[in-house]
């Protein structure tokens, strides 16, 4: 019994060591495996890991591809080409990918974009000297054009000029030396508000840390751009406007400029305006005149601009939505770099007249109309999103 024992004990032992033998066999073998093959196979699992397709399959397909020229030489004529195009994939399925491009290698898709301005010729890298941190647009007609010429005065070479033109006059712009580097689109009888969610995706403007939306009769005496900036990322502030000189162009008390400091965000209404001193028109407004929006505030912003609503008007109360709350810390007017609304009703002659009313009046009319039905598809929107909230609990 004692020998049979330790016979037992002796075969067990065996195995032990015989497994262990193979497991550090199995370590040695697989860690003398190319990285780059292992690389490869991680990219195509990621990429395809919806299709079927076995280990030594996906290793032959990376073989193929790295045998593939990487560089168009203009001797060859279509060659590389037709050896790159005539490579059979399987099937790409890449669900992370921005919707509709799933079949597409992630690192093929640019789901951005910008709106810098590139040569015809020469290296792309070297295309850009220097990349505009910012954006600002003006919508114009060429009778301001003086106007709009002492306002791009005030921003450097970190500004990129965006000019929406209402009146299809676009050529004769490049009378001014700084036209001929700006951007021009021209739409007859256009909004600001139009142009903006047309122009002006989130997407296209992803470049830009703030996007300047501002209107062509305001005056820019007082008003430094490198400044504004400078005191918006200071105090914390998503959107914004510079304060307005109080004269006859003044609506609101909360865009009025105070002499006292560099910004406020909170004010004081003509009673019964606020229900509260946090909400709008007290605290987290500002004017559609003069907006300036961060690039994380438009993107939100971009989205509830309504496409047949072309005025803006009751955008202004909505805002508070697209930011950080409590919303009237990140919503203000900067007092220490103002303008002064000019009121000339450029635009609003571009009207016809309509039931009996003045062009002038026609567009006014037209303003408010757009006013009340923002206002009623913002409450069904709330509305709509509650029972759905309701139906879900319950």
């Amino acid at each position: 019994m004692h020998r049979s024992a330790l016979k037992r004990s002796n075969g067990g032992t065996k195995i032990i060591i015989t497994t262990i033998m193979g497991i550090a066999f199995g370590f040695f073998i697989g860690i003398s495996i190319s990285s780059t093959h292992l690389n490869k196979i991680s990219l195509l699992s990621r990429v395809g890991n919806s299709f079927d397709v076995p280990t030594a399959e996906i290793e032959r397909l990376s073989a193929e591809v790295d045998r593939s020229p990487a560089v168009i030489d203009e001797s060859s004529g279509t060659k590389p080409l037709e050896a790159l195009a005539s490579i059979r994939l399987p099937k790409i399925n890449v669900p992370t990918n921005p919707s509709g491009t799933e079949s597409l290698p992630p690192g093929i898709v640019v789901s951005e974009s910008d709106l810098y301005l590139r040569r015809l010729w020469g290296d792309p890298s070297e295309d850009l000297k220097k990349k505009p941190k910012y954006l600002v647009t003006f919508t114009v007609g060429y009778d301001q054009r003086h106007n709009i010429n002492a306002a791009v005065k005030k921003f450097s070479d970190d500004f990129a000029i965006l000019l929406f033109h209402y009146d299809g006059r676009t050529s004769e712009w490049d009378q001014f030396e700084w036209s001929k580097k700006a951007i021009h689109v021209s739409a007859r009888k256009q909004t600001k508000w139009w142009y903006a969610k047309r122009f002006l995706h989130p997407d296209i403007v992803s470049a830009y840390e703030y996007i300047f939306i501002w209107d062509e009769d305001l005056g820019v005496e007082h008003f430094n751009a490198d400044k504004y900036i400078n005191l918006v990322k200071k105090h914390g502030l998503e959107i914004s406007q510079p304060g307005l000189e109080p004269n006859n162009g003044l609506t609101w008390e909360m865009t009025k400029r105070r002499g006292d400091r560099e910004v406020h965000k909170v004010t004081e209404e003509r009673p019964g305006w606020c229900s509260d001193p946090h909400l709008p028109p007290c605290a987290a407004f500002v004017e559609i005149m003069a907006p300036v929006f961060s690039r994380e505030a438009w993107r939100c912003v971009w989205h509830m601009i309504q496409n047949d609503l072309v005025h803006g008007w009751g955008l202004d109360f909505a805002l508070k939505r697209c930011v950080q709350q409590p919303a009237h810390e990140k919503i203000g007017v900067v007092d220490s770099q103002w303008i002064v609304h000019q009121v000339i009703p450029s635009l609003g002659r571009q009207g016809e007249a309509d039931n009996g009313k003045e062009p002038g009046d026609a567009v006014k009319a037209r303003c408010r109309s757009e006013w009340a039905m923002f206002q009623a598809r913002l409450v069904d929107a709330d509305k709509a999103y509650l029972e759905g909230l309701k139906r879900a609990k319950g």
